[in-house]
């Protein structure tokens, strides 16, 4: 049985997510804009959003860890079929609705599932190169 190297999901979380920002910084203009929004919307601040964007993002590497072993396909593609998942699911049907920004945002703009998924897809790949698991010998049991 294989168990999940902390180390490396920790890391592919904190990394992911400063992609993550990069891609949102170079698509929208802004900085941080996810942790703006946590920390307006709890009232905590920017260092709460800050905390709960990154900490976010690391739960999310170390969830992938533990299910990327019982996904589907080559590795490569196993964290983009994840972070596809987890953008319809949690941002585009929970999240985006919740801040009033409809349906996977596009109360806010038609763009809006098209940036949230490429966020999405370029937090992925850190996960790609830093998660390691043994896929074949699962697949052989």
């Amino acid at each position: 049985m294989k168990i999940i190297n902390w180390k490396y999901s920790i890391l592919a979380g904190f990394l992911g997510t400063i992609l993550f920002d990069l891609v949102g910084l170079l698509i929208t203009g802004n900085w941080w804009d996810i942790p703006g929004i946590l920390g307006a919307k709890t009232g905590l601040g920017l260092a709460y959003g800050v905390i709960g964007h990154y900490g976010n993002g690391i739960l999310l590497a170390i969830l992938f860890a533990g299910i990327a072993p019982s996904l589907w396909g080559p590795k490569w593609i196993r964290p983009l079929i994840f972070v596809a998942a987890e953008t319809v699911a949690l941002v585009w049907l929970f999240m985006l609705p919740l801040l009033g920004a409809g349906i996977a945002g596009t109360d806010m703009s038609p763009m809006m599932p098209v940036i949230t998924l490429l966020r999405h897809f370029a937090y992925a790949v850190p996960l790609i190169f830093l998660i390691q698991y043994d896929y074949k010998a699962i697949i052989s049991k």
